[in-house]
């Protein structure tokens, strides 16, 4: 059995930081120190991945009082629209939250 040699601690980076760098936006970076808890952590995330950074604090609102299986499924339809490429996810994302608030389907299923 060979050890291999993997370096000193120097080359060790902490988990937070990999989690950083590898799955968000260098510019989030700036915003991490102000994240305290995990409601918080989530509506950046949910600002950055659509496309509207102006709106930070509204999707940390809804983070901390909606239901997060409404939020989920609205993300996941703003994701998937067709023809958004490039743009604000934001207002589809807020129009999935209302209907799925309201009890309506989001897909129209042909039977």
């Amino acid at each position: 059995m060979k050890l291999i040699k993997i370096g000193d601690k120097k080359d060790y980076k902490s988990i937070k930081d990999l989690l950083y760098e590898w799955q968000f936006d260098p510019e989030r970076k700036k915003s991490k120190k102000y994240v305290k808890y995990e409601f918080q952590d989530y509506g950046v995330r949910l600002s950055y991945a659509l496309n509207d950074i102006k709106h930070k604090s509204l999707y940390i609102k809804l983070a901390k009082q909606e239901n997060r299986e409404f939020l989920e499924k609205a993300y996941r339809f703003a994701i998937d629209y067709p023809n958004m490429e490039g743009k604000n996810k934001g207002k589809i994302f807020m129009w999935a939250l209302k209907k799925l608030k309201e009890g309506k389907k989001l897909y129209k299923v042909d039977s």
